[in-house]
């Protein structure tokens, strides 16, 4: 009897992990569940929703993918974000008050600098400083913000956004990433983290081009923030673009890598309705940047940038914002290990 009662317990541990994994069109198991790091676009062929899954247990993708002047504004539920340059890039946050980023999280939106990307717009003054970073393989904006400006929690210590996510469908669901900042033209980012909280924020993207793009935006350490995975020398009510060795792996060590060819802004000169200052990329000045979704303005000036002196890698990071561990590090072993582990030790037999 004690033999067919824990029989009957794993036969009912199965089902409910069969339920929970991926189901549905195009999304899960036999059916040809594809997680979203692995879901390749052009940003002028999006579909209308990247996430088409349906009933799994985080339900549907709460916003959509094909962004423009009609999505615009403070409705729009937009999420496809861009990182382009220190005036111009887009962060991960909430559609409504109320909630904490790992309540959230997979429901997050874009809010943008600037408009023209179909998205919400960061209220001016929210930004209090901001220090975007060029390396050979990826791009970053660290920076501080009034978080409630964005529909943040007051005093949230935030979490972890990501393209992977327990489930693989990321964090935000649908969300996904574009950036010409690389090549000039705008270029899927297939690996990426934003971690949000604590009034400060980091977003850094991963060249795809690159051998390690995995590695220098991994998605494991969600508990660490900005400090240990996006070191920086970002300084509250300064606003600066820089060039940038790369940084180590995140869990290879912290360093804050070295920079030079930094420029400093005043925050109404890119920001805002008096914004009109389009910043270059910092040591890529032969690239030929794409002007599409980039906003026109109507009197955009030449950078007139304050030079400041190269920066060593010898200061140490901007503080980091505790996180929620809400994406993988919430995961132990997968379930159906579990179950044919104890299947094994019981001589049951078990096909799932």
């Amino acid at each position: 009897m004690a033999r067919l009662s824990f029989l009957a317990a794993l036969v009912s541990l199965s089902v409910s992990y069969v339920a929970a994994a991926p189901q549905g069109p195009g999304g899960g198991g036999n059916a040809g569940f594809v997680p979203l790091v692995d879901k390749k676009f052009t940003w002028d062929k999006l579909p209308y929703r990247i996430d088409t899954d349906v009933g799994l247990p985080r339900g549907e993708q709460v916003g959509y993918n094909q962004c423009n002047a009609t999505t615009e504004g403070p409705t729009s539920l937009c999420q496809t974000s861009f990182i382009n340059s220190l005036d111009d890039f887009c962060l991960w946050a909430p559609p409504s008050p109320g909630k904490t980023v790992g309540e959230i999280e997979g429901e997050m939106i874009a809010w943008c600098t600037q408009p023209g990307h179909g998205t919400r717009v960061i209220p001016d003054g929210a930004l209090t400083g901001v220090q975007f970073v060029k390396s050979p393989d990826y791009v970053q904006v660290v920076g501080f913000i009034d978080q409630t400006k964005i529909n943040m929690v007051a005093g949230d210590a935030g979490g972890e956004m990501d393209p992977h996510g327990a489930d693989l469908r990321g964090n935000p669901m649908g969300g996904i990433i574009f950036s010409n900042a690389f090549t000039g033209t705008y270029v899927q980012v297939v690996e990426w983290h934003n971690f949000m909280g604590g009034n400060q924020f980091c977003l850094k993207a991963c060249d795809p081009r690159g051998a390690n793009d995995a590695k220098f935006c991994q998605h494991i350490y969600d508990t660490q923030g900005c400090g240990f995975n996006a070191p920086s020398n970002a300084r509250d009510t300064v606003f600066e673009s820089c060039a940038s060795d790369d940084q180590p792996f995140p869990g290879e060590g912290v360093a804050v890598p070295a920079s030079s060819l930094c420029s400093t802004f005043a925050s109404t000169d890119i920001y805002g309705p008096t914004g009109t200052v389009q910043v270059p990329i910092p040591g890529a000045s032969t690239i030929s940047f794409s002007p599409i979704p980039k906003p026109t303005k109507s009197t955009s000036t030449t950078a007139a940038p304050t030079s400041t002196a190269s920066t060593s890698g010898s200061s140490s990071g901007a503080s980091t914002p505790s996180a929620t561990g809400s994406n993988a590090a919430q995961l132990g072993i997968a379930p159906s290990f579990a179950v044919s582990a104890l299947a094994a030790i019981f001589g049951i037999t078990l096909y799932v």
